[in-house]
């Protein structure tokens, strides 16, 4: 049986501080290596990114600050320009037209691709089995389907002559419909793309959307019946803040993927017509490829790399705050 014996402290005393007792080499060791094995493990994974983005973004900067076009590209000579290219680029107003025109076609197929999505989810939550699975199969195959194949359907639909889409239209009675061309100006057609281009993302962001909701409990929604909240309320009270995290990804992810968006755009007209369907990227293949300047493709580029490590610090941003608001 183990006694304790009082001991009687003088008053105004400072009683002894307790021997610090130092731990063995052995925990300090392995605390050591719990510290560093996190930073071993993702090691690799910095050294890929490195080499696979880092060296093509340094070689990126260094066209950017040359001459390179098709005569210096043969002949192996390097003409330092410094500045020049983004001097040329920065006062060009075609470049800016283009950039003004790009940023509002992305964020108006960001925001339809959004709102359809959205809305596809939440119908999905409330279908019935069955017609969900058909739902859900439709999205799969516009999903999967290439996007050349889905380009040339389109253009198909959109045919002045040939085109379901005319025909259709002048058999409801819009009989001026008929030989119209959905391609003869830049707004009309970069408005087929856009419908084209919302085609192919809906099915994504309406399948990460609907699984957000599905991480809903039922009792919820029971509960937020119980006090009388109309499908509207409920949506906003218990629906919205599940999904509001996986809404800013996707919302990051559809400007990053649509800012850059050329496939499509090349394939309908090739940014025609007389350029104005053009984007920042159909820009920077013409100067590029078919203008052989590849000091500016390179300038633009860059450019467009600016804007997107802007937007995609802007989402880290809220992410982090998330991440902050949660743990508080």
């Amino acid at each position: 049986m183990t006694t304790t014996k009082d001991v009687t402290m003088p008053a105004g005393a400072t009683p002894p501080a307790s021997p610090r007792i130092k731990p063995p080499k052995s925990n300090r060791r392995l605390r050591l290596g719990e510290r560093t094995a996190p930073y071993l493990l993702i090691l690799p994974a910095l050294v890929a990114i490195l080499v696979l983005l880092g060296w093509p973004t340094l070689q990126l900067i260094g066209i950017s600050l040359r001459k390179l076009d098709l005569r210096e590209l043969v002949s192996g000579e390097m003409v330092w320009v410094g500045f020049e290219n983004f001097s040329e680029i920065l006062s060009d107003s075609e470049f800016w037209e283009i950039t003004v025109r790009t940023l509002v076609f992305t964020a108006s197929v960001v925001i339809l691709t959004l709102l359809l999505a959205l809305l596809m989810a939440v119908l999905m939550r409330h279908l019935n089995p069955v017609v969900r699975v058909i739902v859900q199969v439709a999205l799969i195959l516009a999903w999967a389907t290439p996007v050349v194949a889905t380009t040339t359907v389109f253009q198909w639909i959109f045919d002045q002559q040939y085109g379901i889409l005319n025909k259709t239209l002048a058999k409801l009675g819009f009989e001026s419909f008929i030989g119209h061309s959905w391609f003869s100006t830049g707004p009309s057609t970069l408005t087929v793309i856009g419908i084209l281009v919302v085609w192919q993302a809906v099915p994504f962001v309406a399948f990460t959307l609907y699984a957000g909701l599905l991480g809903v409990p039922k009792e919820q929604y029971e509960a937020a019946g119980i006090d009388g909240a109309n499908a509207w309320q409920a949506f906003w009270a218990v629906s919205w803040p599940a999904i509001r995290p996986i809404l800013t990804m996707v919302t990051f992810l559809s400007v990053l993927w649509d800012f850059k968006l050329f496939a499509q755009v090349w394939a309908i007209r090739q940014g025609g017509p007389d350029g104005a369907s053009t984007t920042l990227p159909v820009y920077m293949y013409l100067k590029g490829l078919a203008g052989n300047h590849f000091g500016l493709a390179a300038t633009a580029a860059l450019l467009m790399m600016l804007v997107l490590i802007l937007l995609t610090a802007r989402y880290v941003q809220l992410l982090v705050r998330t991440k902050e608001a949660d743990l508080s």
